[in-house]
């Protein structure tokens, strides 16, 4: 059997159709095809290889760190320099509340920690959550994601979660004194590219001090200099209590991470002690990655670009197919008439040797998040495939 046909039998599927490209290779913004095909990637993983693939700094991270020591022990009772240096410089760019960090394996076990966390905090049970949002498919994850689509086969779910419309007044007014943590991503990624407004933003902030509840942004695929600035939260000058972290965090490698205070992250130590554990989380080779990922992020000024790079595709993707532009930096939502032409365009799009995707909750849009080390060139060579295959 050949190599597709053992991956359609073997491999768990997650959809009927998969896109099936059998990759061989990735460098820089380029995937390889086991056909010698090359593919501009417009989506670089998810949001998740923002410095491109394959970087020199973060291959030879790994192999330097695989070189010493593997896994270990559990995580949390043994000390491991990368988890510990990498640590100290996530916290080193993050406002002073921020200074705990608990690895996880996934954006999605970070979702699941932060939860546990805000009700150990406040002794509450309720959440506030937006209409359109995702955080990720474990129950927890999926019981305050934003769409009852993709809740309702797996129900009954966690109760106590209510959803609200991003940006209205409903949303702040669910928040009392029941209500343990308020959870939104900071740029709502999958519903089209949706920008908080920013005194609705000031507004949510001050209710949660008002009633106690942990405020919660989920920068997983928005933070890492995605939107211009490393962290999104930076656009809005509204600091949470607690962020999540994934994609990008792990240079190419599996990792997440909430973070928040020292002294709310010792309420997991006691009572029960273990309150939060994971056997793999804060990977030493993950953490290495990660390390030299964010090292080059920040030495190579590559954040400082993307706004002209954000400029650049919506000066060139200029098409009458093109309803609007959705963009918070190099996370963008192309919206076109309808999700058929979404499908059919991102079909032509591979045979000329672009790959991009579409969003959970606005399949009528095309998602354009490349590695943010695109060069001008890459991004007029594929804003000129796009606009030929609308």
């Amino acid at each position: 059997m050949n190599t597709r046909s053992l991956f359609l039998q073997h491999v768990a599927q997650t959809s009927p159709a998969p896109i099936g490209l059998h990759i061989t290779e990735a460098k820089g913004c380029y995937l390889h095809d086991a056909d010698g095909r090359k593919y501009i990637d417009l989506i670089g993983g998810i949001s998740v290889c923002n410095i491109g693939h394959s970087h020199p700094e973060v291959i030879a991270a790994i192999k330097e760190q695989a070189d010493k020591y593997l896994h270990v022990m559990v995580y949390g009772e043994v000390i491991q320099s990368p988890q510990v240096q990498y640590a100290k410089m996530i916290t080193d760019h993050l406002p002073a509340n921020l200074n705990c960090v608990y690895f996880t394996n996934s954006g999605a076990e970070a979702t699941e920690g932060a939860i546990k966390l805000a009700r150990r905090i406040t002794g509450k049970t309720d959440i506030v959550a937006a209409n359109k949002s995702y955080h990720g498919a474990t129950l927890g994850a999926l019981s305050v994601m934003g769409d009852e689509y993709w809740r309702n086969a797996f129900r009954p779910l966690m109760p106590g979660v209510w959803h609200h419309n991003y940006n209205s007044d409903a949303f702040i007014n669910a928040i009392n004194e029941k209500t343990a943590c308020v959870i939104i991503e900071t740029i709502q990624a999958e519903a089209g590219v949706i920008k908080p407004h920013i005194e609705w933003l000031k507004r949510l902030r001050g209710k949660c001090n008002e009633t106690g509840a942990v405020l919660i942004f989920d920068e997983i695929q928005c933070g890492f200099g995605r939107t211009g600035k490393l962290w999104g939260f930076e656009h809005f000058n509204v600091i949470p209590d607690i962020i999540l972290l994934g994609k990008a965090l792990g240079g190419g490698m599996p990792l997440g991470a909430f973070i928040s205070s020292h002294e709310n992250m010792w309420q997991l130590t006691d009572n029960p002690v273990l309150g939060h554990i994971t056997t793999f989380g804060g990977h030493p080779v993950s953490c290495a990655a990660g390390m030299a990922a964010m090292q080059v992020l920040l030495e190579e000024g590559i954040v400082n670009e993307v706004a002209a790079k954000e400029q650049l595709f919506k000066e060139i993707l200029v098409h009458p197919a093109i309803k609007s532009i959705n963009s918070a930096g190099l996370l963008m939502a192309v919206e076109l008439e309808n999700s058929e032409k979404v499908l059919s365009t991102l079909s032509k799009c591979l045979e000329k040797g672009l790959f991009s995707d579409w969003f959970l909750f606005a399949p009528h849009c095309i998602r354009i998040a490349p590695p943010l080390n695109i060069s001008k060139e890459e991004i007029a060579t594929a804003a000129d495939i796009l606009k030929a295959c609308l």
